[in-house]
């Protein structure tokens, strides 16, 4: 999907504020066990059809509503995920507006997890 270059300058600019994280680290903690929470911030329909294993679901259009009854420890790691790492950026930079010090946005999102062919789950 071809995004205007409106919202891709407003993804670039929340991308200097945040940190990013790729497919094989998040895949690799998993692993072992790391503690950290993996949050899918897709819409609904996209989280129904399929979702990386072990997320949970917090929209983009809900996480900052939503987010300090799901993750009440602002110290807590989280890995945000979206399509492609576009929405994942935002919604990480407005998680740590919100007082939240260990948010990263997964870079390639959805896409670079299937196209590694990592573990999805379907519900």
């Amino acid at each position: 999907m071809a995004h205007s270059p409106e919202f891709e300058a407003l993804c670039a600019a929340a991308r200097a504020h945040i940190r990013e994280t790729t497919v094989a680290e998040v895949h690799g903690r998993q692993q072992i066990g790391a503690p950290f929470v993996l949050v899918d911030v897709r819409e609904d329909n996209e989280w129904q059809k399929s979702h990386i294993s072990g997320a949970i679901h917090l929209g983009r259009g809900i996480i900052e509503r939503d987010i300090v009854d799901a993750i009440p420890a602002k110290d807590t790691e989280i890995v945000l995920y979206c399509g492609g790492g576009f929405r994942s950026a935002l919604s990480a930079e407005n998680l740590q507006k919100m007082g939240y010090s260990n948010v990263l946005s997964l870079a390639g999102g959805w896409k670079a997890w299937t196209a590694a062919g990592l573990p999805t789950t379907v519900p």
